[in-house]
């Protein structure tokens, strides 16, 4: 950040009193600007034995598979998200069930929240953002191709949980490229 959005003047990168990490804030009217986490939020959205996933038709990632789950906005709750999500990325019509993944990023300053939901019916279609949106089974997800690591943690978990026969809420951190922990 360069200039206050408040007054447009320069900021300076410094600690402000009572607060223990440098903040942008401006030199001329004294606005700090606080930077916090990005929230994202989507869905795991099952058909009979099979989930709804897209392939990316944007960066990062272009042409990599992922369940549909954007960026949250202002004024709207999670659950909210998560359906406009879906519906923006993949046309679809779901019944939103219980949180399931909750996956801190620190590296890149993000939060991953994922809910399990269930489709509605099979009106759906790709979006913008989407080059496809398609029901897969679990031996045909193309695993190699998951364009973000919460999105593999959340299928193995899904899965993993599936066979078991019980769903319960997942949390991770993954702290470092590479590593669930």
């Amino acid at each position: 950040m360069n200039f206050c959005s408040h007054c447009g003047s320069p900021v300076s990168l410094k600690i402000p009193p009572g607060d223990n990490l440098p903040r942008h804030i401006c030199d001329q009217c004294g606005t700090i600007h606080y930077q916090n986490p990005k929230v994202v939020v989507g869905a795991i959205v099952e058909w009979e034995d099979k989930i709804l996933m897209c392939r990316r038709a944007i960066e990062p990632r272009y042409g990599f598979w992922t369940l549909p789950a954007g960026f949250m906005e202002n004024n709207e709750t999670t659950g909210d998200a998560a359906l406009r999500e879906t519906r923006e990325e993949a046309g679809a019509r779901i019944n939103l069930g219980a949180m399931f993944t909750f996956v801190d990023l620190p590296h890149i300053s993000q939060i991953h929240i994922i809910y399990r939901a269930t489709l509605l019916d099979l009106d759906f279609l790709p979006g913008e953002e989407s080059l496809e949106a398609t029901l897969l089974r679990e031996s045909e997800i193309p695993w190699n191709e998951i364009a973000f690591r919460s999105v593999d943690y959340t299928l193995k978990c899904f899965f993993e949980d599936k066979r078991r026969g019980q769903f319960e809420l997942h949390t991770t951190s993954l702290a470092t490229p590479g590593s669930y922990r």
